[in-house]
Parts: C-alpha cells; structure tokens; sequence
C-alpha cells in the first residue's frame, strides 16, 4: 500500500507534467533566427520555410509555387494585392517568392524609416493571406503561362537544363519543374493552395532572416509574431538518390530554333555540406566557371573555335543561369547534379559542340588538373566567396544555406577548406564522383531526326571556319568530329517541345 506522502507525491508529479504540457502548448519554443545586424540603414528579410516544389502531393505539382505566389504576389484578408503595392511603392519595396525543392524564402528590403510600415505589410501577408479567388486564377494562369510560353517556347537554354533535371529525377520528388506541369496547375484548387500553406507552412519549419540595421529588439517582436504559426513535425524529410539504369541516354527536344542547346549531367553524392565539396568546386570552376572567360571548356570551345557565347560547368543547382552573373541563395538541396551547360551553337554545329564537350570531359577525367591549373583555380575561388557574399541580402541568404548544411560562416569556411587542399586531393575527388556511367543528355535543336540518326550511325560532324586556325585545332578538330558517343539506338529518344513540362 502506498503511503499518504507517496500519493501526494505521485500527484504532485502529474500536475507538474500537466503543467509542463499546457505551457509549452501554450508557449512554443522561440522561432530559429538567423541575425546579421550592422548600420545599414537597410533592412533585409529572408522568411524561410523549409517546403518546396519535393514536398507537391503526386497530381499536384507545382502546389508550393502557387502557394508561395498566392502569399507574395496575393492579398491579406484586409488588404487586396492592389492595395498592399500601392502601400509597398512610395517606399520603394516589395515582397519576393523564391520555392526550390526543400526551401521556399521570402525576401524584401526596406529602409529603416518604414520598417514598421513595411514589416506590418509582410507579417501580414505571410500570416494572415486573403486567398482570394482572383488572385489564385490570376497566379496560376501566370504559372501555365510561364512553362508553356516563357520556358518551352521563348528560352531554349533554360528548357535545356531543366529538362536534364525532369529526366534524371524522373519519379523522384524533384522530379518535376518547381512551377510544376502543366496538367497538374489547370486542376489546382485554391482549397488546395489553403491546404498545403496549413499543412507545411509550420513555426517548427521556419527560420528568420534579418540584416542591417533594425533596433535591438526587433527580432524579438518578429519571433513573437510568427510564433502564432501552428507547430509541427520537426523531422526533415530525407530524400534518397535518384535510381538511374547505366549508360548514356539522350533525349532530343524538337523545337524550331536557329540553335542547338545542350546539357549534361548525373547525380553526385556531394552537397555542400560534404567533405568533396570544395574539391569538386575547384574543378568545377577550373573547366567552366560561371560566366568566365579564363574556364577551360570556355577558352577551347569560345576562343579556339568561335562555337558559342559561354560554356560552363556547376555542381550545384544554378538556374537563370543567362540573366545572372552568380547564382542566388536558398536553392539549397541533399542532391545535387554534376551539369555543363553549353550555350546555343548554329544549328549545324550542335553534334560537334556536343562531341568536344564530351571529349574536354574525358580528358578531364584522365589527366585532372595540374599543379598551375589547382593553384589559380584555387587563389581565384578564395576571392570569388567575397563576391557571391558582396550584398547584405547574399551575406543573410548563405548564412542560411550555412545552418542548412551545417557548415560554419560561408566565406570562412571556404577559404578555411580551400587553404586545406591539394591537388592530390581535387583529382581524387574527380575520379570518386565525376566518371559516371549513368550520364543524360538534353538537346534542343530543330531536325531532331536527322541528329538522332547522326548521334546513333556515330556520323562524322565536322566543322567549317570563317576564318584561319592553328594546325592543332584542326587536327584535334578530326578526332572530335568523330568521336563516338557510346549510346544505344533505343537510348536516343525523340520528344516535341509541346510535351515537356505538361
């Protein structure tokens, strides 16, 4: 029998964990923040939801853009959209959506005179959105608008990369444009877009970004609003590998262009939080850095041969890649691609471009990079970190991609990592995660038949110059025009530009 004190005692307990269960119900723990403040008179905000274009219910891809716009680019309950841009335009601000795979940010800056102003309009928008009718037709019809029209018929450099993503993650949650397919956005619902902002946009999702220079407590008053968001599962969702059959596949987009646009590429098991990374992004920038002349893919295919305007190498995700010199923050994801992306070559062009990018690349694979080649790849990537981090917003956006992949500050981390390595190291991590057996390849080109049938009969493809070249380019010029690609017929396939993304 238990005694009178121990009863009081059990019952004291329960109390005390009744206690503690409606106090941490009733008072959640304190928002994640990332904070970076200076004296700035701008203020920058990054909201970031950990929730994208992966976490689409299947039929319903491109529910996370749609949402994401519906909050941005839609009204609050008190305010129609018109409204809330003719109070953002006489300060000179807005609110802007980016969704990716796992994050979707909000960003904006604002002077720090109309900070109230302005954080009462985003806090708004992000908490308390109107979803009105209006502005889900109108949001959504600007989605279909972009697939159908902007990317398939307008921009054969962008159709060309993220095609190469659709196929290599085919059946994958990133397998599908973040806007999402077409025929999955003409069936959305505005209940759906109520329902997944309920259902992902959680306080246990969310991290707070702020730069500049707002006063000392500001974030605290932040924290305190949007921890009225609803809490949720604090488990990140992992997503595995894409399974890919080896060997090379081609697909062939039929569009009538003056151009061929080619991209290529295959899975690595390296992201930025990983120990290859650094390596892997000397020798990405080495054989074809980002809008660089000094790259090496750049100087044998632009400056030896004419062939295009820029040819380029990443191992992470880049898109826009055309309208940007560096690439934007918070497209951080646990996978990534090894890609090149040449640039649109004449028509009659396109197989030998494609052939010298993969001759390049195999010697690549065989020889690595040289001691000099490490070396100045090495010193220009430590400065580079400088630049991609110039901005106050940059700096705000990689400090969150830094917690995401649990890495210290960005730039220290680089250079720290860089300072590290040897060429030993870079030409290891080539030959553990660059030769792959499993690479796909995108071209978008009109006579799509006949360049199929040239690829598959391994048809020489030679070149002809308006102008005087040194004997070795054209004698390196006869082993490319004929250097095979070692794919199957059946793996060369044909697909009308009116099907991608639908």
């Amino acid at each position: 029998m238990l005694s009178n004190y121990s009863r009081r005692r059990i019952k004291f307990g329960l109390l005390f964990l009744l206690w503690i269960t409606t106090t941490l119900t009733a008072f959640p723990s304190k928002i994640p923040t990332v904070l970076l403040p200076g004296t700035s008179p701008l203020v920058t905000f990054r909201i970031l939801f950990m929730t994208g274009s992966a976490f689409d219910p299947p039929g319903k891809e491109g529910l996370a853009a749609l949402t994401a716009s519906m909050l941005a680019e839609g009204g609050t309950r008190s305010m129609s959209y018109d409204q809330i841009v003719q109070a953002l335009y006489p300060i000179a601000s807005s609110v802007n959506a980016q969704v990716d795979k796992e994050m979707t940010v909000f960003t904006g800056t604002t002077h720090i005179e109309n900070l109230d102003h302005y954080y009462a309009l985003l806090r708004d928008m992000l908490l308390d959105p109107g979803f009105r009718a209006e502005d889900f037709n109108r949001l959504r019809d600007d989605a279909i608008n972009f697939l159908k029209v902007s990317l398939r018929e307008s921009n054969d450099e962008e159709l060309g990369k993220e095609e190469l993503y659709n196929i290599i993650y085919a059946g994958h949650p990133y397998g599908h444009h973040n806007t999402g397919k077409i025929s999955s956005l003409e069936k959305l619902t505005l209940d759906d877009v109520r329902g997944f902002y309920r259902d992902y946009y959680k306080g246990t999702s969310l991290t707070i970004g702020l730069a500049g220079g707002y006063r000392k407590n500001f974030s605290d008053k932040v924290q305190a609003d949007f921890a009225k968001l609803p809490q949720g599962s604090t488990d990140k969702r992992r997503f595995e590998n894409p399974k890919l059959s080896p060997g090379t596949r081609i697909e062939i987009i039929a569009r009538d262009t003056r151009s061929t646009a080619i991209s290529l590429g295959f899975p690595i098991s390296v992201n930025r939080g990983s120990k290859d990374w650094p390596a892997l992004a000397v020798v990405a920038s080495y054989f074809g850095q980002h809008r660089s002349s000094n790259s090496y893919l750049y100087q044998r295919l632009r400056e030896a041969r004419g062939l295009n305007y820029g040819d380029y190498a990443y191992v992470e995700y880049f898109p826009r890649g055309m309208f940007q010199m560096t690439p934007d923050p918070n497209l951080a994801r646990q996978q990534q691609i090894f890609q090149i992306w040449i640039r649109p070559v004449e028509a009659q062009n396109g197989l030998f471009a494609l052939r010298a990018a993969l001759y390049e690349y195999d010697k690549l694979l065989r020889d690595g990079l040289s001691q000099e080649a490490f070396e100045t790849t090495r010193e220009f990537l430590t400065k580079y970190a400088n630049i991609l981090t110039q901005t106050q917003s940059a700096r705000l956006g990689y400090t969150l991609d830094s917690r995401y992949y649990g890495i210290p500050d960005y730039n220290s981390y680089v250079k720290e990592q860089l300072m590290k390595l040897t060429v030993g190291d870079v030409n290891a991590a080539i030959r553990r995660h660059l030769k792959s057996e499993r690479v796909r390849i995108v071209l978008v080109t009109r006579d799509a038949d006949r360049v199929r049938d040239a690829i598959v009969k391994n048809t020489p493809s030679p070149i002809a110059y308006n102008s005087t070249k040194p004997e070795e380019i054209l004698d390196e010029d006869k082993i490319i025009q004929s250097y095979k690609i070692n794919v199957k017929s059946e793996d060369v396939s044909l697909a009308q530009v009116s099907r991608v993304f639908e």
